[in-house]
Protein backbone atom coordinates (compact mmCIF):
# COMPACT_ATOMS: atom_id res chain seq x y z
CA UNK A 1 0.00 0.00 0.00
CA UNK A 2 1.52 3.34 -1.04
CA UNK A 3 1.77 6.08 1.55
CA UNK A 4 0.74 8.70 -0.97
CA UNK A 5 -2.74 7.13 -1.18
CA UNK A 6 -3.37 7.21 2.57
CA UNK A 7 -5.06 10.24 4.13
CA UNK A 8 -3.32 11.75 7.13
CA UNK A 9 -6.46 11.28 9.23
CA UNK A 10 -5.84 7.52 9.13
CA UNK A 11 -2.63 7.91 11.12
CA UNK A 12 -4.25 7.82 14.58
CA UNK A 13 -6.31 4.77 13.61
CA UNK A 14 -3.29 2.72 12.56
CA UNK A 15 -1.38 3.85 15.64
CA UNK A 16 -4.20 2.64 17.90
CA UNK A 17 -4.01 -0.76 16.23
CA UNK A 18 -0.29 -0.96 16.95
CA UNK A 19 -0.81 0.00 20.59
CA UNK A 20 -3.47 -2.68 20.94
CA UNK A 21 -1.25 -5.33 19.38
CA UNK A 22 1.72 -4.39 21.55
CA UNK A 23 -0.46 -4.51 24.67
CA UNK A 24 -1.67 -7.99 23.77
CA UNK A 25 1.83 -9.34 23.12
CA UNK A 26 3.28 -7.80 26.28
CA UNK A 27 0.41 -8.89 28.57
CA UNK A 28 2.00 -12.27 29.46
CA UNK A 29 5.05 -10.37 30.74
CA UNK A 30 3.03 -8.01 33.01
CA UNK A 31 4.23 -4.95 31.16
CA UNK A 32 3.18 -1.48 32.36
CA UNK A 33 1.17 1.05 30.35
CA UNK A 34 2.69 1.95 27.01
CA UNK A 35 4.29 5.32 26.53
CA UNK A 36 3.49 6.33 22.94
CA UNK A 37 5.80 8.35 20.72
CA UNK A 38 3.98 9.51 17.62
CA UNK A 39 5.62 10.14 14.29
CA UNK A 40 5.00 13.07 12.03
CA UNK A 41 2.35 11.80 9.61
CA UNK A 42 4.22 13.08 6.53
CA UNK A 43 7.82 13.85 5.47
CA UNK A 44 9.38 11.76 8.23
CA UNK A 45 11.71 9.47 6.23
CA UNK A 46 15.25 10.69 5.61
CA UNK A 47 16.26 7.77 3.37
CA UNK A 48 14.46 5.72 0.73
CA UNK A 49 15.10 3.49 -2.28
CA UNK A 50 13.24 3.62 -5.59
CA UNK A 51 13.34 1.43 -8.65
CA UNK A 52 13.73 3.28 -11.94
CA UNK A 53 11.32 2.52 -14.78
CA UNK A 54 12.35 3.29 -18.37
CA UNK A 55 9.66 4.10 -20.92
CA UNK A 56 11.29 5.05 -24.23
CA UNK A 57 12.75 8.50 -23.58
CA UNK A 58 11.08 8.87 -20.20
CA UNK A 59 12.01 7.42 -16.83
CA UNK A 60 10.30 7.45 -13.47
CA UNK A 61 10.72 6.55 -9.83
CA UNK A 62 8.52 3.56 -9.10
CA UNK A 63 7.52 1.35 -6.19
CA UNK A 64 5.49 -1.85 -6.17
CA UNK A 65 2.24 -2.36 -4.30
CA UNK A 66 3.10 -5.13 -1.77
CA UNK A 67 -0.32 -6.75 -2.23
CA UNK A 68 -1.05 -6.48 -5.94
CA UNK A 69 2.61 -6.21 -7.07
CA UNK A 70 1.48 -3.53 -9.50
CA UNK A 71 3.96 -0.87 -10.53
CA UNK A 72 3.21 2.61 -9.17
CA UNK A 73 4.88 5.77 -10.47
CA UNK A 74 6.06 7.94 -7.58
CA UNK A 75 6.04 11.62 -8.47
CA UNK A 76 5.71 12.66 -4.84
CA UNK A 77 6.71 10.53 -1.86
CA UNK A 78 4.62 11.67 1.10
CA UNK A 79 6.78 9.82 3.62
CA UNK A 80 10.03 11.29 2.31
CA UNK A 81 11.64 14.46 3.56
CA UNK A 82 10.96 17.68 1.70
CA UNK A 83 14.58 17.70 0.55
CA UNK A 84 14.21 14.16 -0.81
CA UNK A 85 11.14 15.14 -2.82
CA UNK A 86 12.92 18.13 -4.32
CA UNK A 87 15.93 16.00 -5.27
CA UNK A 88 13.73 13.30 -6.78
CA UNK A 89 12.27 15.79 -9.24
CA UNK A 90 15.67 17.34 -9.98
CA UNK A 91 17.31 13.96 -10.59
CA UNK A 92 14.71 12.71 -13.06
CA UNK A 93 14.94 15.93 -15.05
CA UNK A 94 18.75 15.76 -15.08
CA UNK A 95 19.14 12.05 -15.86
CA UNK A 96 16.45 11.84 -18.55
CA UNK A 97 18.55 13.50 -21.32
CA UNK A 98 21.86 11.88 -20.29
CA UNK A 99 22.63 8.60 -22.07
CA UNK A 100 25.64 7.95 -19.81
CA UNK A 101 23.75 8.40 -16.53
CA UNK A 102 20.55 6.62 -17.53
CA UNK A 103 21.80 3.54 -19.40
CA UNK A 104 21.24 0.36 -17.32
CA UNK A 105 20.15 2.48 -14.33
CA UNK A 106 17.66 0.51 -12.25
CA UNK A 107 17.58 2.12 -8.79
CA UNK A 108 18.02 5.47 -7.05
CA UNK A 109 18.75 5.66 -3.31
CA UNK A 110 18.39 8.88 -1.35
CA UNK A 111 19.95 9.69 2.02
CA UNK A 112 18.97 13.13 3.29
CA UNK A 113 19.49 14.99 6.57
CA UNK A 114 18.12 17.73 8.79
CA UNK A 115 21.43 19.51 8.22
CA UNK A 116 20.61 19.89 4.52
CA UNK A 117 23.18 17.44 3.13
CA UNK A 118 22.30 14.53 0.86
CA UNK A 119 23.88 11.56 -0.89
CA UNK A 120 22.22 10.05 -3.96
CA UNK A 121 23.31 6.62 -5.14
CA UNK A 122 22.69 5.50 -8.73
CA UNK A 123 22.64 1.70 -8.99
CA UNK A 124 23.25 0.01 -12.35
CA UNK A 125 22.67 -3.44 -13.83
CA UNK A 126 26.12 -3.19 -15.44
CA UNK A 127 29.12 -1.07 -14.41
CA UNK A 128 29.29 2.15 -16.44
CA UNK A 129 32.50 3.46 -17.97
CA UNK A 130 34.08 5.12 -14.95
CA UNK A 131 35.71 8.03 -16.78
CA UNK A 132 32.57 8.93 -18.72
CA UNK A 133 30.26 8.43 -15.73
CA UNK A 134 32.44 10.55 -13.47
CA UNK A 135 32.52 13.40 -16.00
CA UNK A 136 28.73 13.51 -16.33
CA UNK A 137 28.13 12.97 -12.61
CA UNK A 138 30.43 15.83 -11.65
CA UNK A 139 28.53 18.14 -13.98
CA UNK A 140 25.21 16.97 -12.53
CA UNK A 141 26.43 17.49 -8.99
CA UNK A 142 27.67 20.99 -9.78
CA UNK A 143 24.34 21.83 -11.42
CA UNK A 144 22.53 20.66 -8.28
CA UNK A 145 24.86 22.62 -6.03
CA UNK A 146 24.32 25.72 -8.15
CA UNK A 147 20.63 25.37 -7.25
CA UNK A 148 21.53 25.31 -3.55
CA UNK A 149 21.59 21.55 -2.93
CA UNK A 150 24.50 20.21 -0.83
CA UNK A 151 24.60 16.85 -2.52
CA UNK A 152 27.07 14.19 -3.54
CA UNK A 153 26.66 11.34 -6.06
CA UNK A 154 27.70 7.69 -6.03
CA UNK A 155 27.50 4.94 -8.64
CA UNK A 156 27.22 1.31 -7.57
CA UNK A 157 27.22 -1.81 -9.71
CA UNK A 158 28.62 -5.32 -9.40
CA UNK A 159 32.21 -5.06 -8.10
CA UNK A 160 32.29 -1.33 -8.80
CA UNK A 161 31.73 1.80 -6.72
CA UNK A 162 32.40 5.28 -8.07
CA UNK A 163 32.33 8.04 -5.51
CA UNK A 164 32.45 11.75 -6.26
CA UNK A 165 34.55 13.07 -3.34
CA UNK A 166 32.90 11.17 -0.45
CA UNK A 167 30.16 8.69 0.37
CA UNK A 168 28.60 10.10 3.51
CA UNK A 169 26.55 12.94 4.97
CA UNK A 170 27.08 14.88 8.17
CA UNK A 171 23.87 15.01 10.20
CA UNK A 172 23.13 17.28 13.18
CA UNK A 173 20.50 16.19 15.71
CA UNK A 174 19.16 18.30 18.60
CA UNK A 175 18.88 15.96 21.61
CA UNK A 176 17.82 17.27 25.02
CA UNK A 177 19.41 20.67 24.60
CA UNK A 178 22.59 19.58 22.83
CA UNK A 179 23.47 19.36 19.16
CA UNK A 180 25.09 16.06 18.19
CA UNK A 181 26.98 15.45 14.96
CA UNK A 182 26.67 12.12 13.16
CA UNK A 183 28.50 10.89 10.08
CA UNK A 184 26.12 8.64 8.13
CA UNK A 185 27.64 6.47 5.41
CA UNK A 186 26.02 5.36 2.15
CA UNK A 187 24.64 1.80 2.26
CA UNK A 188 25.05 1.66 6.03
CA UNK A 189 22.22 1.46 8.57
CA UNK A 190 20.77 4.68 9.98
CA UNK A 191 17.40 5.27 11.62
CA UNK A 192 15.11 6.37 8.75
CA UNK A 193 12.60 8.39 10.80
CA UNK A 194 14.66 11.26 12.17
CA UNK A 195 11.93 12.67 14.44
CA UNK A 196 11.35 9.30 16.08
CA UNK A 197 15.08 8.71 16.35
CA UNK A 198 15.44 11.91 18.38
CA UNK A 199 12.57 10.78 20.63
CA UNK A 200 14.25 7.38 21.08
CA UNK A 201 17.52 9.05 22.05
CA UNK A 202 15.80 11.33 24.54
CA UNK A 203 13.86 8.40 26.03
CA UNK A 204 17.09 6.44 26.51
CA UNK A 205 18.71 9.47 28.11
CA UNK A 206 15.77 10.00 30.46
CA UNK A 207 15.56 6.30 31.34
CA UNK A 208 19.21 6.18 32.43
CA UNK A 209 19.48 9.64 34.01
CA UNK A 210 20.32 8.40 37.53
CA UNK A 211 23.18 6.14 36.43
CA UNK A 212 26.53 6.38 38.17
CA UNK A 213 28.38 3.33 36.92
CA UNK A 214 29.56 2.08 33.51
CA UNK A 215 27.50 0.82 30.56
CA UNK A 216 27.88 -2.16 28.25
CA UNK A 217 26.30 -1.55 24.84
CA UNK A 218 25.79 -4.18 22.15
CA UNK A 219 24.99 -3.37 18.49
CA UNK A 220 26.04 0.28 18.74
CA UNK A 221 26.03 0.96 14.97
CA UNK A 222 27.47 4.39 14.17
CA UNK A 223 27.21 5.39 17.82
CA UNK A 224 23.62 6.59 17.53
CA UNK A 225 22.83 5.93 21.21
CA UNK A 226 26.43 5.91 22.46
CA UNK A 227 26.92 9.63 21.89
CA UNK A 228 23.84 10.45 23.96
CA UNK A 229 24.30 7.92 26.76
CA UNK A 230 27.87 9.09 27.35
CA UNK A 231 26.32 11.91 29.41
CA UNK A 232 24.83 9.50 31.94
CA UNK A 233 27.58 6.93 32.46
CA UNK A 234 31.15 7.05 33.72
CA UNK A 235 32.37 4.87 30.86
CA UNK A 236 30.82 2.94 27.98
CA UNK A 237 32.18 -0.15 26.28
CA UNK A 238 30.30 -0.56 23.00
CA UNK A 239 30.50 -3.25 20.34
CA UNK A 240 29.57 -3.40 16.66
CA UNK A 241 30.49 -5.96 14.00
CA UNK A 242 30.05 -3.88 10.79
CA UNK A 243 33.39 -2.28 9.91
CA UNK A 244 32.11 0.92 8.29
CA UNK A 245 29.72 1.51 11.20
CA UNK A 246 32.60 1.16 13.65
CA UNK A 247 34.63 3.66 11.63
CA UNK A 248 31.70 6.10 11.58
CA UNK A 249 31.22 5.68 15.33
CA UNK A 250 34.90 6.40 15.99
CA UNK A 251 34.63 9.55 13.87
CA UNK A 252 31.46 10.63 15.66
CA UNK A 253 33.09 10.31 19.08
CA UNK A 254 35.93 12.60 17.99
CA UNK A 255 33.58 15.05 16.28
CA UNK A 256 31.51 15.38 19.47
CA UNK A 257 34.57 15.46 21.78
CA UNK A 258 33.43 12.39 23.72
CA UNK A 259 36.24 10.54 25.48
CA UNK A 260 34.48 8.08 27.79
CA UNK A 261 33.30 5.63 25.11
CA UNK A 262 35.38 2.71 23.83
CA UNK A 263 34.13 0.96 20.68
CA UNK A 264 35.28 -2.52 19.70
CA UNK A 265 34.58 -4.29 16.43
CA UNK A 266 33.03 -7.45 17.81
CA UNK A 267 29.79 -9.38 17.60
CA UNK A 268 27.47 -9.70 20.58
CA UNK A 269 28.29 -13.40 20.83
CA UNK A 270 32.04 -12.69 20.85
CA UNK A 271 31.57 -10.02 23.50
CA UNK A 272 29.64 -12.47 25.65
CA UNK A 273 32.42 -15.05 25.27
CA UNK A 274 35.04 -12.47 26.27
CA UNK A 275 33.09 -11.34 29.34
CA UNK A 276 32.54 -14.92 30.46
CA UNK A 277 36.21 -15.77 29.91
CA UNK A 278 35.41 -18.42 27.31
CA UNK A 279 37.61 -16.83 24.63
CA UNK A 280 40.36 -14.24 24.44
CA UNK A 281 40.55 -11.73 21.62
CA UNK A 282 43.63 -9.79 20.52
CA UNK A 283 41.46 -6.76 19.74
CA UNK A 284 40.69 -6.55 23.47
CA UNK A 285 44.30 -6.74 24.69
CA UNK A 286 44.21 -3.13 25.87
CA UNK A 287 40.76 -3.39 27.43
CA UNK A 288 40.55 -4.42 31.06
CA UNK A 289 37.07 -5.91 31.35
CA UNK A 290 37.33 -6.39 35.10
CA UNK A 291 37.85 -2.64 35.60
CA UNK A 292 34.30 -1.90 34.43
CA UNK A 293 31.47 -1.59 36.94
CA UNK A 294 28.54 -2.72 34.84
CA UNK A 295 25.03 -2.67 36.23
CA UNK A 296 23.30 -1.65 33.01
CA UNK A 297 23.40 -3.20 29.54
CA UNK A 298 21.93 -1.54 26.43
CA UNK A 299 21.03 -3.62 23.37
CA UNK A 300 19.63 -2.65 19.97
CA UNK A 301 19.75 -5.93 18.03
CA UNK A 302 18.74 -6.59 14.39
CA UNK A 303 15.41 -8.18 13.52
CA UNK A 304 16.68 -11.62 14.47
CA UNK A 305 16.99 -10.49 18.09
CA UNK A 306 19.51 -11.77 20.64
CA UNK A 307 21.11 -15.20 20.60
CA UNK A 308 20.43 -17.49 23.56
CA UNK A 309 23.91 -17.16 25.06
CA UNK A 310 23.81 -13.36 25.07
CA UNK A 311 20.25 -13.32 26.43
CA UNK A 312 21.25 -15.52 29.36
CA UNK A 313 24.37 -13.41 30.00
CA UNK A 314 22.16 -10.30 30.28
CA UNK A 315 20.27 -11.82 33.22
CA UNK A 316 23.21 -10.90 35.45
CA UNK A 317 22.66 -7.14 34.94
CA UNK A 318 20.61 -4.97 37.25
CA UNK A 319 19.07 -3.01 34.36
CA UNK A 320 18.50 -3.87 30.72
CA UNK A 321 17.59 -1.29 28.09
CA UNK A 322 16.25 -3.14 25.06
CA UNK A 323 15.40 -1.37 21.78
CA UNK A 324 13.51 -3.80 19.55
CA UNK A 325 12.62 -3.61 15.85
CA UNK A 326 10.89 -7.01 15.80
CA UNK A 327 8.12 -7.92 18.21
CA UNK A 328 8.47 -11.64 17.52
CA UNK A 329 12.15 -11.92 18.42
CA UNK A 330 11.64 -9.60 21.39
CA UNK A 331 8.96 -11.86 22.86
CA UNK A 332 11.21 -14.86 22.34
CA UNK A 333 14.01 -13.13 24.29
CA UNK A 334 11.57 -12.08 27.02
CA UNK A 335 10.73 -15.73 27.72
CA UNK A 336 14.23 -15.89 29.23
CA UNK A 337 14.61 -12.36 30.59
CA UNK A 338 11.22 -12.33 32.36
CA UNK A 339 12.46 -15.07 34.68
CA UNK A 340 14.88 -12.63 36.31
CA UNK A 341 13.63 -9.17 35.34
CA UNK A 342 10.48 -7.06 35.47
CA UNK A 343 9.47 -4.67 32.70
CA UNK A 344 9.42 -1.25 34.38
CA UNK A 345 8.95 0.88 31.25
CA UNK A 346 7.51 0.16 27.81
CA UNK A 347 7.61 2.65 24.95
CA UNK A 348 6.21 2.45 21.42
CA UNK A 349 8.20 4.39 18.82
CA UNK A 350 6.20 4.68 15.60
CA UNK A 351 9.20 4.48 13.32
CA UNK A 352 7.19 3.35 10.26
CA UNK A 353 3.69 4.91 10.08
CA UNK A 354 1.05 3.24 7.89
CA UNK A 355 2.75 -0.16 8.25
CA UNK A 356 2.43 -3.06 10.70
CA UNK A 357 5.99 -2.53 11.92
CA UNK A 358 6.37 -1.99 15.68
CA UNK A 359 9.50 -0.53 17.24
CA UNK A 360 9.64 -0.37 21.02
CA UNK A 361 11.88 0.29 23.98
CA UNK A 362 11.90 -1.55 27.29
CA UNK A 363 13.51 -0.94 30.65
CA UNK A 364 13.86 -4.21 32.54
CA UNK A 365 14.92 -4.23 36.20
CA UNK A 366 16.28 -7.22 38.07
CA UNK A 367 13.83 -8.80 40.52
CA UNK A 368 14.80 -8.33 44.16
CA UNK A 369 14.86 -12.06 44.94
CA UNK A 370 16.14 -13.18 41.56
CA UNK A 371 19.01 -15.64 41.60
CA UNK A 372 21.07 -15.61 38.40
CA UNK A 373 22.19 -19.08 37.36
Amino acid sequence: MMLDTLPIRDYELQLKEKVKRLQQRMAPFNAPNIRIFRSQPIHYRMRAEFRVWHDDDNLYHIMFDPQTKKRIIVDHFMAGSLLMNELMRAMIMAIRPSRVLRTKLFQLNYLTTLSGEAVITLIYHQPPDEKEWRKHAVKLREDLRAKGYRVNLISRAAKQKICIDYDYVEECLPVSGRMLHYRQIDNSFTQPNVGINIKMLEWALETTQDSQEDLLELYCGNGNFSLVLARNFARILATEIVKQSVEAAQHNLIANKIDNVQIIRMSATECTQAIQGIRKFKRMNNIHLHSYEWKTIFVNPPRSGLDDTTTKMMQAYQRIIYISCNLESLCQNLLTLAATHTIEQLALFDQFPYTNHIECGLLLVRKAKSVYL
